[in-house]
């Protein structure tokens, strides 16, 4: 696992991409992020592009997509409430249904033509999925800064390796200053186009996500920000939020 301040030190080259592909805006139930927030937030963050998470919707992240410069990147994605645990379900036009099994779901998100990953895996009271219900994904989230400790990362960056799935780093960030905490490095294809002002085709960086051209990046959220994540978010539940 690379370090932020080990990884920023290292030129990755026009071709390399470095996103953070779970955030949250406050269209989710635990979101404080205003979409204008999170496009900032990203820029102040250095990040080429986002993955826009929002738990069982896609509205967040369109008016993120909207709203963003065409030198940043923005995949509309959602987090979905599998049966078995959270599944980050990138580049799909509409929210897949919850409550279904983690492998269909899965399915599901690839023949929209989007990219399954596993959101923090093994971290049960975040809804983590076990083991025995991961397969037939595309990738696993082996690096969550919203981990406590680092255990469950550990577990899952072991499975992932273990089971041949590509690697993903993500800040997980409900707030703005949490936003590129935690990343993954999207290395595109030799044959892709060239860099350009703009930000690639977003269906290159998936190919490259589903090709395993990913190395996850980041530190920890520290226990003082994850506690006061918690207590707002008991706070939130009894509250509505304006995504605006």
């Amino acid at each position: 696992m690379t370090s932020r301040a080990e990884y920023a030190a290292v030129d990755p080259g026009p071709q390399t991409l470095r996103i953070d592909p779970h955030v949250h805006t406050a269209a989710s139930y635990d979101g404080t992020t205003t979409p204008t927030e999170l496009v900032d937030a990203a820029r102040r963050a250095g990040l080429d592009g986002i993955a826009v998470t929002d738990h069982d919707t896609i509205e967040g992240a369109r008016e993120v997509a909207r709203l963003a410069p065409d030198d940043l990147l923005v995949v509309v994605g959602c987090e979905v409430s599998t049966a078995d645990g959270h599944l980050l379900a990138l580049g799909v036009d509409a929210a897949p249904e919850p409550g279904r099994p983690l492998p269909q779901t899965a399915r599901a998100v690839r023949d929209a033509g989007g990219v399954a990953i596993v959101a923090h895996p093994f971290q049960r009271s975040r809804h983590g999925a076990r083991e025995a219900a991961i397969e037939d994904v595309d990738g696993i989230e082996v690096y969550n800064a919203h981990a406590v400790t680092n255990v469950r990362n550990r577990q899952a960056d072991r499975f992932a390796t273990r089971r041949d799935y590509p690697r993903f780093g993500a800040s997980d960030a409900h707030r703005p200053g949490n936003v590129g905490r935690a990343a993954t490095d999207v290395r595109l294809p030799a044959d892709a186009a060239p860099s350009t002002a703009d930000a690639p085709p977003t269906e290159t960086v998936l190919e490259a996500m589903r090709a395993g051209r990913t190395e996850p990046v980041g530190d920890r959220t520290t226990t003082w920000q994850y506690l006061t994540k918690v207590v707002g978010n008991a706070r939130r539940k009894t509250t509505s939020l304006s995504l605006f």
